[in-house]
Order: C-alpha cells, then sequence, then structure tokens
C-alpha cells in the first residue's frame, strides 16, 4: 500500500509541473444565490470535464489556450462559454432556473454511465416533494425507499434497510454531522423537513475513501444555504402539521440565513376531546418538532464561513390528576407518565481556496441524542389536624452525544486526476440506559450501564482517475482507530471503483469496498421506537466489519431513457442483538450481558429503469435479494433470514407535468412478506406456587409454545398504491398550491405484525393485524 502512495505521489507531482493554467470558481442558482452541488462543467472539445463539490465549487486544470466550456445542472438552462486561458481563471457561474422543467432526472450529479461511482442515487428534492405522501407529509426517506436495494421496516415506516444492514449501519450526514435517530411518531415520519434541504445523496455501496464508520450507507442530506438576493418564504398547512420556511440576505450577495420549522398538532386537536371524556381529569397527546436554522458569510473570494444547526423532539405524555373525601379526609392524586426523545445538531465549517487547485474545508460539529422515560406521582391526604404528602418518579434514559473536528482537502493537479485526503477525530460518550428512582420517603436508587467514553479517529486519501476515454477509476484507502476503556482497535479499509465504457455507450463497473463500524444499535423493535440503544465497541463486544463486491452495467438509450442493473455480495461479521428474552427493561444487568454476537450475509441484483426527459417522468426499480444472520447463541446455531429478508422488492413512480400549474403522481410498491417466528405446535404445561409456611400452594396451567427456528414463517406480500394531484395557481404576493392524494389508494389490508387469535368459534388461530387502510389527505402550500 505504501509504494501505490508513493507511486500516486510522483504522478501527482510531475503532473503539477506539467499543469499551469486552471479554470475555478463556484456555480450556484441566480435567482437565490444557492450552490449547485453537482453541476457538470466540461470542455465541450475534448468532453472532459468535472463536477461542483458539496459546496458548489469546481476546479478544471486544462493545457491548451481555448476552451468552450458548457455549465449545466438538471432544471436549468445550461450555459456555453468561450474562454482563452493565458492563466489562471476565477470564473463563477449563475445558472437560470427554467420556467418549465423539460427534463427531469433522478440523479443531479454526474452522467450514471460516465461516473465510476457504483451504487449511488441522488434524488432531486423537488422531485421527492412531487411524490404522493402519508397524511401529505413529504419525507425524504419513504421517497428513498422507492430505490432498489433500499427496503423499509414495517408498514409507513421510514426507517431505511439497505443491502441487508440494520438502522444502525447507515451514516445520515445533515451538514456533515451525524444523526443518530432520525425518526419521527415512532418511525412513521423522517425528522428532515424538505423545505430546508438542498440536496440528497445515497451511497450503498462503492464506498469512497472520504466516508467511513458505517457498513451499509451513506445518506448525504445537505441544508440549503438560504436565498442572498431577496427574502423569501414558504409553507404549509396539512391535516397533521404545519410548517413556515424563511430565507434572505443578511449582507446581500455576502451573507444569508434560512430559518424552518414545522410542528404536529394532534395533541391540540386531540386535548378538547380527551377533556370533555374524562371530566377535565385527564390529558394526553403526542407531538413532534422541528427546527432548522443556517446562516454563511463570504469573506473573500477563497474565504467562507457557514453555522448550520437542527433540534427537534417527540415528546407523548398522559396526566390524571383527581380527588376523593373520605372519613373526613380530603385525598388529592396526580401522576404523569412521558416518553420524549429527540436529536441536537450543529456545525461550524470553514471553506478555503489554498490555490485554484486546492480547495478545503474545515468542519467543527456536535451531536447529541437522548431519549427519556419517565413516571411521577405526587398524593396528599389532608385531615382537619394534618397534611401528609408523597411524591416519587422514575426515570430510565440513555443516549449518545459527539464532539467531532475534520478537514478535508480537494486537489485536482491535472484534468484526469482529483485527489482527496482528509482526517477526523471524533470523541463520543455513551450512556447506554440508566434507571433512576426518587422518592420523597425513601433514598434514591440508580441502577444500569455506566457512561462510556470513546475516541474515534480516521485518514483517509481517495484519487479519481481517468486513466483514458473508456477507463475511469476511483481508489483510495480509509483507515480507522477506536479507543475504549485504553482498548484499541484499527482497520485498514481499501476501496476502489472502476468503469471501462464501450465505444456503444454500454459501460462495465466493478467495486470493492471494506468498512468498519465501532458503536452498535441494540434494538428489539420494528417501528423505530426510541427505547433503542447506543453503545460502543468494548473488550467484550467487538466492531462490526464488512466487505463488499459488486459488478454492473449502465446505459443510456437515447437521451430518455437510462438503464442500470448491478450484483452485490456482502457479508458482515460482530452483528449483535439481544439474547433471547433480554431487553432494555432490565437495568440490573450489564448490556454486554444481554446480547449476542453472529454474522450476516446479503446478495441480491438490482435493476433500475428512469424515464428522463418529457413531461412523463419516473422510474422502475426491482431488488432480487437474500439475507441470513448466524448466531451461535440464537436458533441453535442454525443460520435463520434476517427479519427484512426480501426476496422480491419492487416499485413503480410516474410523474405526469399535464399543464404547468397541475401535476398527477403516483407509486406502487409491492414486496415479500417480511420474516416472522411463529409456533408450530403448543403443549399443556403445569406450574405452582408454594404460598409459604402455612399457606397453601397453587397450582396453575399454562400453554408450552414449541418455535421450530427463527423467523420460519412468512408474512403475506405487500403491496400498496399511493396517489397525488396537485393545483398550482399564481397570485399577486406568490403563489399557493392544492394538493390532495390518498395513501393506500385501493385499501390494501397489509400485515404489520401476526399473533396468536381466535376465530369466532374460540379456537386458537394464526391472526394478521393491518395498521393503515385508505387514508386522504389534503395539503395547502403557499410561496411568497
Amino acid at each position: 500500500m505504501r509504494y501505490l502512495l508513493l507511486f500516486n505521489l510522483l504522478c501527482v507531482t510531475t503532473i503539477t509541473l506539467a499543469q499551469s493554467n486552471t479554470i475555478s470558481g463556484y456555480v450556484r442558482d441566480r435567482e437565490t444565490g444557492e450552490s449547485l452541488i453537482g453541476a457538470n462543467v466540461f470542455d465541450k472539445s475534448t468532453l472532459k470535464g468535472t463536477t461542483t463539490n458539496h459546496f458548489g465549487y469546481y476546479t478544471l486544470p486544462l493545457s491548451y489556450s481555448e476552451v468552450h466550456l458548457v455549465f449545466s445542472y438538471v432544471g436549468y438552462l445550461p450555459i456555453d462559454t468561450l474562454i482563452n486561458l493565458n492563466g489562471n481563471v476565477e470564473l463563477s457561474i449563475r445558472l437560470i432556473p427554467q420556467s418549465m422543467l423539460d427534463e427531469i432526472v433522478v440523479t443531479a450529479e454526474e452522467d450514471l454511465v460516465d461516473m465510476p461511482q457504483m451504487s449511488r442515487i441522488g434524488i432531486p428534492v423537488d422531485q421527492i416533494k412531487s411524490l404522493p405522501a402519508l397524511a401529505g407529509e413529504v419525507d425524504i426517506f419513504k421517497a428513498l425507499q422507492l430505490m432498489p436495494g433500499i427496503q423499509s421496516g414495517s408498514e409507513g415506516s421510514s426507517g431505511l434497510y439497505v443491502r441487508g444492514g440494520g438502522p444502525d449501519q447507515n451514516l445520515i450526514l445533515l451538514d456533515g454531522v451525524p444523526v443518530y435517530n432520525a425518526s419521527h411518531l415512532f418511525g412513521f415520519f423522517s425528522v428532515f423537513n424538505a423545505d430546508a434541504i438542498n440536496n440528497v445523496e445515497v451511497i450503498k455501496g462503492g464506498f469512497p475513501a472520504r466516508y467511513g464508520g458505517r457498513l451499509s450507507s451513506v445518506i448525504d442530506i445537505s441544508m440549503k444555504e438560504g436565498n442572498n438576493q431577496k427574502l423569501k418564504g414558504t409553507g404549509s398547512i396539512g391535516l397533521i402539521s404545519s410548517k413556515l420556511t424563511l430565507e434572505g440576505p443578511l449582507k446581500k450577495e455576502k451573507s444569508s440565513f434560512i430559518v424552518s420549522a414545522r410542528r404536529t398538532y394532534i395533541d391540540i386537536l386531540a386535548r378538547p376531546l380527551i377533556k370533555a371524556t374524562t371530566d377535565g381529569g385527564e390529558t394526553a397527546g403526542y407531538f413532534f418538532y422541528d427546527l432548522n436554522a443556517k446562516v454563511n458569510y463570504t469573506f473573500s473570494d477563497r474565504d467562507r464561513i457557514y453555522l448550520s444547526t437542527y433540534t427537534g423532539d417527540d415528546k407523548a405524555y398522559a396526566r390524571s390528576k383527581d380527588f376523593y373525601i373520605s372519613d373526613n379526609t380530603r385525598y388529592d392524586y396526580k401522576d404523569e407518565f412521558g416518553l420524549k426523545w429527540g436529536n441536537i445538531t450543529s456545525a461550524f465549517r470553514w471553506n478555503h481556496v489554498f490555490t485554484p487547485k486546492i480547495f478545503s474545508n474545515v468542519t467543527a460539529t456536535y451531536s447529541k441524542y437522548q431519549f427519556d422515560i419517565f413516571q411521577e406521582y405526587y398524593n396528599k391526604s389532608t385531615t382537619p389536624t394534618e397534611t401528609t404528602e408523597d411524591s416519587g418518579a422514575t426515570r430510565y434514559f440513555s443516549g449518545i452525544h459527539d464532539l467531532a473536528l475534520k478537514t478535508d482537502f480537494e486537489f485536482t493537479p491535472h484534468i484526469d486526476h482529483q485527489l482527496r485526503a482528509g482526517a477526523s477525530a471524533i470523541h463520543h460518550t455513551f450512556n447506554p440506559g440508566i434507571l433512576a428512582y426518587t422518592a420523597s420517603n425513601d433514598a434514591d436508587t440508580t441502577l444500569g450501564s455506566s457512561k462510556t467514553r470513546g475516541l474515534e479517529l480516521a485518514t483517509y486519501f481517495e484519487d479519481d482517475w481517468t486513466i483514458s476515454k473508456a477507463i475511469r477509476v476511483n481508489a483510495g484507502v480509509h483507515f480507522s482507530a477506536f479507543n475504549v476503556n485504553n482498548i484499541w482497535y484499527q482497520k485498514v479499509q481499501p476501496r476502489i471503483n472502476a468503469r471501462y465504457l464501450f465505444d456503444s455507450g454500454l459501460a462495465i463497473k466493478a467495486s470493492y469496498a471494506t468498512m468498519a463500524q465501532f458503536i452498535h444499535l441494540l434494538t428489539n423493535s420494528s417501528i423505530g421506537l426510541p427505547t433503542d440503544l447506543w453503545v460502543p465497541a468494548t473488550k467484550n463486544i467487538k466492531p462490526q466489519y464488512s466487505s463488499q463486491v459488486a459488478i454492473g452495467v449502465a446505459k443510456n438509450i437515447t437521451k430518455t431513457y437510462e438503464v442500470s442493473i448491478e450484483a452485490y455480495y456482502k457479508d458482515m461479521t460482530n452483528l449483535i442483538e439481544y439474547s433471547e428474552g433480554a431487553s432494555y427493561l432490565d437495568p440490573q444487568k450489564d448490556w454486554q450481558d444481554k446480547v449476542s454476537t453472529g454474522n450476516g450475509v446479503s446478495y441480491g441484483t438490482e435493476l433500475l429503469i428512469q424515464k428522463k426527459t418529457g413531461r412523463f417522468s419516473g422510474w422502475i426499480g426491482y431488488t432480487l435479494s437474500r439475507t441470513e444472520r448466524t448466531f451461535p447463541d440464537l436458533n441453535f446455531g442454525k443460520t435463520y433470514p434476517y427479519k427484512y429478508d426480501r426476496r422480491h422488492d419492487v416499485s413503480l413512480v410516474g410523474i405526469y407535468k399535464l399543464r404547468d400549474d397541475f401535476e398527477l403522481s403516483a407509486t406502487w410498491v409491492y414486496g415479500t412478506g417480511n420474516a416472522v417466528s411463529l409456533p408450530e405446535e403448543r403443549y399443556a404445561g403445569q406450574g405452582q406456587f408454594n404460598g409459604g409456611p402455612g399457606r397453601p400452594t397453587y397450582y396453575f396451567y399454562d400453554e408450552l409454545l414449541y418455535y421450530p427456528s427463527r423467523n420460519n414463517y412468512r408474512m403475506r406480500a405487500y403491496h400498496r398504491l399511493d396517489v397525488s394531484v396537485s393545483k398550482t395557481k399564481k397570485k399577486k404576493w406568490g403563489q399557493q398550491t392544492w394538493s390532495f392524494g390518498a395513501y393506500n389508494a385501493y385499501s390494501r389490508s397489509n400485515p404489520f405484525f401476526m399473533d396468536i387469535g381466535y376465530d369466532r368459534s374460540g379456537n386458537k388461530k394464526f391472526k394478521q393485524y393491518s395498521l393503515f387502510p385508505i387514508i386522504p389527505s389534503v395539503r395547502y402550500n403557499f410561496e411568497f
């Protein structure tokens, strides 16, 4: 490996001496000043070029004097310009949005055939907003679930299961900050407000060296920067939530801001009804909120800073109070039960252009996730002579928070080489689960695992190399290390993506990547409950490792269709699950004593066909896959299917722009039923309870259930149709849009879970429970 690095450095030095003229700058939206991520910049005569990075910056070293550059981005009018190169040229471009999109594409980055990167998906946020949504609530994660290789967990869930991996194996980044719990409403919505988002990119395999820390995917989400030209606002009012976004310049062309807020009001609407039915003594509710904010300032052509933050909380609660009078004594009591969880993320970024060929970004981040389950009570008895009070509380809380520093460099010595290098340090603090009792008449008690701290270090080197017109390679190495309780783990992770392009336009691609993950998620729920616990690798629990190999083909059919097929194989080691019968509700036991360790494997084929142009656009996605787990302490050590193993997964997506102001959209999904453990036999059992000396012995009869294996049955297949129609009308103050939709339009009774129930004759049977029938929605959106 070190010889390869020395060879690359020698090549870079030689190339740098041979090249001197560079065109560089930013590509932005003309109306808002927003950076355009992944915009194409290429020389029309040689068809060589590059794309803008996550800050809209590009650099293009060229050896000839006259250049015909083309700047393009999906949904914008392209710009052609002729440039005479007598030295370095700084050229920033403002692209004009098209009033009516003649072309809608799924990927907003490089052409799928041209780039070496495999297993990469990007969906424009405007297209996400056009898709049908549950209760009219636009959700980025539900749009990603419509792509091959990405599955939902259960009915309505926003969870992501990528190529057989678990939810903890997704590196979810918001402006470069990890988000540890991305679920609202117990998993039915994600925490990302689409109105505050600029770009969404997902990588399922063939990971570039700059990413690390997770096994299955990278979900890189960038917040908007804010309009630096004029004050602008958008908002919407729906059945369960409303949101408002404001953005504008702090100093025109130099600085801008954006603030976006969203809140549900189920609790407010239900409160009068609950009080009316309980004589005012009880109340209950649930709500969640999000708040995104970001500011940036451009000091010069070479320096720009960003400060962004996100905070969001969910809270479910139930309160009651009452009193009664007996024997001349008044008894008052009240209690409250609650469950709340939420995230806080913050990022400070500094961009600096050292030379036209060297771009750097320094990021300092803070991330916190915590959940609390609490119950409080208060009792008071009052007589004519005295008052007695008693109070207490029980609280179970867990969480994780990080402090991190990262620096990244992009060096483009030659039009055929783009080098990246960087390093990062993350300080983790884990609270694996603490149960605290407090009582007015007793001593306080605290049980649970102790707080643990860990240090994660990483560095990487990456080269995107165009060897010839036909051959392009992205290769690199990622090195990471983790320290916990004076124990060190380290892993060298090589990565490579390669593409061979035939003259016919058919591209063959292959990739190999190894990944290391030093944190685990302990979960015994399928619906995104916040009781999931983040825990570190320890002396007894090793880090997770994976390796993945993939091969595929891609081709553009005219300019209308894009087709890709990928086959992959991934193995995973040191996965953890709760042992049989264990859960987070046993705080007297350390979490390490409640888990089992095993391995997993996933392999399959993915097909994606996209229609890219015209008034009708959309895609067809199909996944054929198998995912299995093997744990020595579970299922008698035998291999069993993963709960979310689906043999077939299909998605059909269509968006039809009937007129400039009228749009129809629909999605249809089909999936093989989830694996479930069901008993095959039952036996009558007998037990006894000895009441103690002088007391009788009680006998009871119970039923013993025999499970032949883990996940031995399949629930019924899942399929669903969602539809939406929207009408936009121009107003003097801006525009308004009414959207009407239906989730599960033909009201399919899809399985949510199965249990043992009874038929009308009282005989036991397996019973399917469904969650959502047809759910209509209406939403009013406005823009000013």
